[in-house]
C-alpha cells in the first residue's frame, strides 16, 4: 500500500517537470533516484505479511514503551494547549518528538554504509555516486511520514481540531533533510577509509539522543544550559517545532528554528564538499 501511494505521488509530480527550469540531465538523475528509493522501500519488507506497515508499528511500539516508562512509572505529566492533561497527551507529545529523531537516525545510519554496500556501482564510471547516501535517507523519511500522518489523526481525535500550522510542516522537513543528508554524505565518504565510523556513530547517537529534549521536557534543563542545547543542537529545535506545529498550533521557537535551518544548510554544503573530494578515491579503496 505504501509503495503504491508513493508511485502515484511521483507520477503526478512528473507531469509538472516540463514547466520547471531543470535540465534534462538533472531530470535523468531524479528519475534514477526515484527508482532507487522505490526499490529500497520494496526490498526492505519484501515477503513479510505486514509489508510496509512495519515502520509505523516500530514507531508506535517505541511510543508505547516510552509512554509507559515516563508517564506511568515515573508519572510525568504535561499540560498542552487544547489537549487534556493525561497519559495520552504525554504519548502524543513524545511521539511528535520521536518522529524527526527516528527519521534522522534511521536515514543517517543506513547512509553511512551506503557506499561500502554498493562496490559494484562505485566502480561504474557512469553511475552518479552522489545518489547513494540519499537513497536510504529519503526512504526512511518517507516511512516516517506515515507515522506523522498517524500522529495528526490521533491529535485530531483527541483535540477535535486540526491546527492550520500543519501547513508549515514542509518548512521544517527541509532543514531536517538537509542536516541528515549533509551528515550522511560526510560519514559515507569517511567510512570508505575509516571502517570504525559506523560503530562510533552508534555511540554518538546514543549520547545525542539524551542531550536532546525528546523524552523529557526542555523546561527541566537548567536555564544556563537550555540556551546552548537549543541553539547548538538543531535536532532539539526541529523536535520542538514539530510539537509546536502539530500539537500546540502556534510556533514558539522561531529563533531556534531559524538557527537550525542555517546550521542544516552549512552541514549540508560541508558534507557534500567532503564527499566530492573523497569520491575519486572510492573505487581504488573498494
Amino acid at each position: 500500500m505504501l509503495v503504491k501511494e508513493i508511485k502515484v505521488f511521483i507520477r503526478r509530480l512528473g507531469r509538472v517537470r516540463h514547466y520547471l527550469p531543470i535540465s534534462e540531465q538533472q531530470w535523468t538523475k531524479f528519475d534514477l533516484l526515484r527508482t532507487l528509493v522505490r526499490r529500497d522501500l520494496e526490498a526492505r519488507y519484501k515477503g513479510s505479511v505486514l509489508g510496509n506497515l512495519w515502520p509505523l508499528l516500530n514507531q508506535l511500539s517505541q511510543l508505547l514503551i516510552y509512554t509507559y516508562v515516563f508517564s506511568i512509572v515515573l508519572n510525568v505529566k504535561l499540560n498542552l494547549k487544547g489537549l487534556p492533561p493525561n497519559n495520552i497527551t504525554f504519548g502524543l507529545w513524545l511521539f511528535a518528538g520521536l518522529l524527526p529523531w527516528i527519521a534522522f537516525t534511521g536515514g543517517l545510519i543506513q547512509a553511512t554504509g551506503s557506499v561500502l554496500a554498493q562496490p559494484n556501482l562505485v566502480k561504474k564510471v557512469v553511475f552518479p555516486l552522489a545518489l547513494l547516501p540519499l537513497v536510504p535517507i529519503l526512504a526512511t523519511f518517507i516511512e516516517s511520514a506515515f507515522g506523522l500522518m498517524a500522529l495528526i489523526v490521533l491529535v485530531a481525535v483527541s483535540s477535535q481540531t486540526l491546527h492550520p500550522t500543519l501547513a508549515l510542516l514542509p518548512l521544517v522537513w527541509l532543514p531536517q533533510l538537509l542536516l541528515t543528508a549533509g551528515l550522511g554524505y560526510l560519514l559515507a565518504g569517511l567510512t570508505v577509509f575509516l571502517r570504525d565510523i559506523p560503530q562510533t556513530l552508534g555511540v554518538v547517537l546514543n549520547l545525542w539522543f539524551y542531550l536532546t529534549p525528546i523524552v523529557y521536557p526542555a523546561s527541566i534543563i537548567p536555564e544556563e544550559f537550555r540556551y546552548w542545547v537549543f541553539w547548538l543542537n538543531p535536532l532539539a529545535a526541529i523536535a520542538e517545532v514539530y510539537r509546536d506545529l502539530v500539537l500546540v498550533g502556534q510556533v514558539t521557537h522561531w529563533g531556534e528554528w531559524g538557527v537550525a535551518s542555517i546550521i542544516s544548510v552549512a552541514v549540508f554544503w560541508t558534507g557534500v564538499g567532503f564527499y566530492r573530494r573523497l569520491r575519486p578515491a572510492f573505487a581504488d579503496v573498494l
